[in-house]
Order: C-alpha cells, then sequence, then structure tokens
C-alpha cells in the first residue's frame, strides 16, 4: 500500500472511524482500524464487536494512489499521530516487516501494522427498501428518548431504545423503569412490522457522526442487527436480545387533572429549587396545585427552604400535591422544549404525564416520589 493524502481529509475519517475502536476490549485487533485502498478510494473499518463503522474516502479526494492493499493498524496510534499533524500532504506507505511508514516535508514516523487476516470479517447486509427519514428527525428521535435509558446492565433491555416499525409509523420508547420517554414518527412507505431494542450506547455514537445537513439517513432491520447509509458512511449495530416490557398500557387514555403550564416558569422554578435538594439522592420537589397556581418548593431542614409560585390553566380546577425527581422532570422538559407544556395527573401516587401543548408526539412519563 503506498498513497498521499492531505491530512484534513484523512483525519475527518479517521475521526469517524474512531468511534468505533474498542476501548476495553483485551483482543488487540479490535483496538484496530482497517485500512482497504483500492484504486476507487479508502475504506476505514472500525468495530468492538458489537457495532462496526465503516467510511470511504473517495479517490477525488486522495492525492495519488500508487500501490493498493490492506493493513490494520492501532486506532489510537494514528489517529492521534495525524491529528496532530500540520494541514499538508501525507505519505503513507507499507514497508516490509508489518511496518508502514508515514511521512510529511518534516515528519517521520512509522507504525507496527497488525495481521489483516485476523480483523473479524464483517457482514454488511442490506435491504431492497430500507426505511428512510430526514436525518434531523432521526436525531431527535434519538436524543428526545436516549436519557430515559437505564444504565443498570443487570437488565439489559432496557439499556437500549425500543423501536416498533408498523408500516407507515415508528414508535420509539426508552425506560429505566422509573420515567419514560416515546416519540412517535410518521415515515414513507408500507414496512414490515418490527420490534426491536437498539443498544442506547452504539446509537448515540451514531449521533454523533451524523450531521444536521437536511438530507436522508437509510435504515435496514433485520433479526440480530441494524444497518445505517448515509454519505460515505456504513454504520451497525447488533440488537439487544430480549423483550421490551409492553409499555403501551402505562400512558392512560383520560386524566382527572390537566394544567397547562409555560414551560419556562416550570423549568426555572424546578431548577432553583432543585439547589437546596442537591444533596438528596432522589432530588425530591414537592409540586403542589390549587385552582390556578401552582407552588413548586423543596424542604432540606439541615439546609433550607425554597418556594416559588406562578400562575397556570387548570382546566379541571381540581388540586393535587405530588413529589417527583427534579433531574428527572428538567430531563424530560428539556426533550420537549416547548413554549407550554401540558401537565396530566390522576392522584399523587400515580405517574406524571408531560406533552407539548402543541402536538402529542412526545410523551415523556415520570413515577412521582412517596413522601409518607
Amino acid at each position: 500500500m503506498k498513497f498521499s493524502i492531505k491530512q484534513s481529509v484523512l483525519v475527518e475519517q479517521l475521526t469517524i472511524a474512531i468511534k468505533g475502536v474498542s476501548t476495553k476490549n483485551l483482543i488487540p485487533i479490535l483496538n484496530c482500524i482497517k485500512f482497504s485502498l483500492t484504486k476507487d478510494g479508502l475504506t476505514l473499518t472500525s468495530t468492538d464487536n458489537e457495532m462496526v463503522i465503516i467510511t470511504f474516502i473517495n479517490k477525488d479526494k486522495i492525492d495519488s494512489i500508487e500501490k493498493t492493499g490492506e493493513v490494520v493498524i492501532s486506532g489510537k496510534y494514528i489517529y492521534d499521530m495525524v491529528k496532530k499533524l500540520p494541514n499538508c500532504i501525507i505519505n503513507i506507505e507499507e514497508v516490509a516487516d508489518s511496518k508502514i511508514f508515514i511521512t510529511t516535508e518534516k515528519t517521520e514516523f512509522s507504525l507496527n501494522c497488525n495481521n489483516v487476516y485476523d480483523f473479524p470479517s464483517l457482514d454488511m447486509d442490506y435491504k431492497e427498501q430500507p426505511v428512510v427519514l430526514k436525518r434531523k428527525i432521526f436525531k431527535d428521535m434519538i436524543n428526545t428518548t436516549a436519557f430515559a435509558t437505564s444504565m443498570q446492565e443487570s437488565r439489559p433491555t432496557l439499556t437500549g431504545i425500543n423501536f416498533i416499525l408498523d408500516k407507515d409509523k415508528i414508535e420509539a420508547t426508552a425506560t429505566d423503569s422509573y420515567r419514560l420517554s416515546k416519540k412517535v414518527i410518521n415515515i414513507s412507505g408500507n414496512h414490515e412490522y418490527s420490534n426491536l431494542i437498539i443498544p442506547t450506547r452504539t446509537v448515540l455514537e451514531l449521533v454523533k457522526i451524523i450531521n444536521d445537513e437536511d438530507k436522508d439517513i437509510e435504515i435496514h432491520i433485520f433479526t440480530n442487527k441494524i444497518v445505517f447509509k448515509f454519505d460515505n458512511i456504513e454504520f451497525l449495530t447488533k440488537l439487544i436480545n430480549g423483550s421490551f416490557p409492553d409499555t403501551s398500557k402505562l400512558i392512560p387514555e383520560t386524566f382527572e387533572i390537566e394544567a397547562q403550564v409555560k414551560y419556562d416558569d416550570l423549568y426555572s422554578a424546578i431548577d432553583r429549587a432543585s439547589l437546596l435538594s442537591s444533596g438528596d439522592d432522589k432530588n425530591t420537589i414537592l409540586f403542589e396545585l390549587k385552582g390556578d397556581t401552582v407552588k413548586i418548593s423543596s424542604n432540606i431542614p439541615e439546609i433550607g427552604m425554597i418556594e416559588e409560585t406562578f400562575n397556570t390553566s387548570n382546566k379541571s380546577n381540581k388540586s393535587i400535591s405530588i413529589s417527583f425527581s427534579s433531574k428527572f422532570m428538567t430531563d424530560a422538559l428539556r426533550a420537549i422544549n416547548s413554549e407550554e407544556v401540558l401537565l396530566k395527573l390522576n392522584g399523587d401516587v400515580k405517574p406524571i404525564i408531560i406533552t407539548s401543548t402543541k402536538n402529542s408526539d412526545l410523551t415523556e412519563l415520570i413515577v412521582p416520589i412517596r413522601t409518607y
């Protein structure tokens, strides 16, 4: 292998490929990036056995290709070294004794290569009719649900986002059993039913790679994996085995209380009240609704007390006093990010439902905290 390429071109794609390199795996080959050079361009591949990232640099962006071939190089070292080089032409050449030389006009260094045949063989399949949606919509779907995922590996199915594809609709749900976030989007086409769990860790890495351009992303769904394609990038992640809890019955259809509040009033009051409860593991906040008045309070005897009131539109004119985690509520509000939100309640021990007043495609659920 021998070629020349501009530093900025290579480092841009290495920044993507490095996200697939394992940081914990003890298998040395999974710490590497595979360089595959053909007359058509350079392919960079990385995997940690749970996800695969493939990115391609077209020959038009490579200054010269003198000899094709494949090498497998430590991801960390090649990325760190190339990143610190100036934006100039880099010459990369594979030499005897399983080494590559990387040179510029003023710099020269070498790296040992691993055996190409030890790199995992990857099965990148594709559907003839994939799910296609705008990248911004996909990113929003992930960002507004992923935060509710469980961090407990003892319940692996809750460490992922449940995707239910049904004809022209996708329903994405995440829960840690104390809170839930569900996003529903409409898509084009008439797709087969699928119910799968995508690992949150890997799909968040995908979101970091996707830019905000108004372009499409292809989603290829299989029994045990899912493949995403966009631009010059292919991203595969294995799915989580198991059944996601049936959350369809957790959100009631009717509510005793519906209060419409301004986002800024609610978020700011909870944010300030949580300052006193920062030492409390649950960050407990008391929410009291009486008529058209909301009172947010926090009382920590060792520290002090804070109370804040603001007006609301209480459609039922009923009163309620309910406690919840300030962190869970502010996370939910940030996901909704609407000028006004609707709080729906059925008593002080039943879950709190939060939605936007403008649309109901995103639903947040928080389990209250009993203080007695």
